[in-house]
C-alpha cells in the first residue's frame, strides 16, 4: 500500500456528477510536523487542507489560488490553507497545541476547538479584487462546514467527505484524504436520489483508508451504481514559497519606525514562516539595508 499523496478526478453519470478524491497522508504529517500539532489541530489543518487542496483543482489557471479559513471562538480559534490548481497546498492552525476531551462519539473534537465562526473563501483568479465567499460555520468539523459553504455561497449541491486519522502512542499522522461530490445543475431525480442513498451509506474517510481503500476506490464507493470516468490524477505536495527575498520584503512594508526599533535592540531579528516554520535571520547591518527601502 504506498502513501503518495495524489487526487483523482472524475465524472459519473452522464457527466451529471462531477467529483475529486485524495489521500493526504503525508500532507497532515508534514503540518503536524512542521507546526509541532497537538492531535487535534493536526485533524483541523489535515482536513482543511485536504478539502482546499480539491478545491483548487476546481480553478481553471495555473496561477489561479485559493484560501479557505475557519475562523472561531473556540481554543483553536482558527485555521487556514491555501492551495493552487497544481496540487500544491499549505497551512497553518491559530493555537497548534490546543489540546481538548474527545466529542460525545469519542472521536476527536474539531468542531469544540473551533468553535462558532465563519468560513471565508478567497479565490484570487488575478483579477483588480479576489472573489470572497462566507458562510457561518455549521458544526466545525470542516468537512460539513465545506458543504455547507458550496450549498449557500456556490449554489452547488455538494458532499464533502474529510478524515485524519492520528496515531494515540506516538500522535503521527496515519491515514488522511477526503472527497467532494456535485451534483451539476442539469442533474434528474433518479441521480440525486441514487447519490443521496450511496452517501446515506457511506461510513466513514477514515474507515475507507484504514483498509487500505485508495481514492478511486473511495469514489467507486460513493459513487456505486454510476459509469465514472476518471479524467485526471494529480499529485500533491505541501508546498511553500517563502524565501529570503520574500521575508525581506515583508520586512519593508512594516515601516522604519518598526525597523529602528528592531536595531536599537541590537541583536539579530529572526522571523518565522507562518505557513511551514523556516526561520530567517537578519543581522543588524542588513536591517539597516532594509530600513533604506523602506517606506
Amino acid at each position: 500500500m504506498s502513501y503518495k499523496d495524489y487526487m483523482v478526478r472524475a465524472t459519473a453519470g452522464n457527466a451529471q456528477i462531477r467529483a475529486f478524491a485524495a489521500t493526504t497522508k503525508e500532507l497532515a504529517e508534514y503540518g503536524r510536523k512542521a507546526h509541532g500539532l497537538s492531535p487535534i489541530a493536526a485533524a483541523a489543518l489535515g482536513r482543511l487542507m485536504t478539502g482546499t487542496v480539491m478545491m483548487g483543482q476546481m480553478m481553471d489557471d495555473g496561477s489561479d489560488m485559493i484560501t479557505v479559513k475557519m475562523d472561531g471562538d473556540g481554543p483553536m480559534k482558527g485555521v487556514l490553507a491555501t492551495a493552487d490548481n497544481k496540487g500544491n497546498v499549505k497551512g497553518y492552525v491559530n493555537n497548534p497545541y490546543v489540546i481538548m476531551e474527545p466529542n460525545a462519539s469519542g472521536h476527536l473534537n474539531v468542531g469544540g476547538a473551533i468553535g462558532e465562526g465563519s468560513l471565508t473563501v478567497i479565490r484570487d483568479m488575478g483579477l483588480k479584487e479576489p472573489y470572497v465567499g462566507q458562510v457561518p460555520l455549521y458544526s466545525g468539523e470542516v468537512a460539513e462546514d465545506l458543504t455547507y459553504y458550496f450549498t449557500k455561497s456556490e449554489q452547488t449541491p455538494s458532499s464533502v467527505g474529510l478524515g485524519v486519522l492520528v496515531e494515540r502512542e506516538n500522535l503521527s499522522v496515519i491515514a488522511a484524504g477526503g472527497f467532494i461530490v456535485q451534483l451539476m445543475p442539469f442533474a434528474d431525480e433518479q441521480t440525486i436520489t441514487h447519490l443521496e442513498f450511496n452517501l446515506g451509506k457511506f461510513s466513514s474517510v477514515t474507515d475507507i483508508l484504514k483498509a487500505g481503500k485508495s481514492p478511486e476506490d473511495m469514489l467507486k464507493i460513493v459513487l456505486d451504481g454510476f459509469d465514472i470516468e476518471f479524467t485526471d490524477t494529480v499529485d500533491l505536495n505541501f508546498y511553500c514559497n517563502c524565501d529570503r527575498d520574500r521575508v525581506s520584503r515583508a520586512l519593508m512594508l512594516v515601516g522604519k519606525k518598526e525597523i529602528d526599533d528592531m536595531i536599537n535592540e541590537g541583536k539579530p531579528v529572526e522571523l518565522c514562516c507562518q505557513f511551514c516554520n523556516k526561520k530567517y535571520s537578519f543581522s543588524i547591518a542588513e536591517l539597516e539595508e532594509i530600513k533604506k527601502k523602506a517606506k
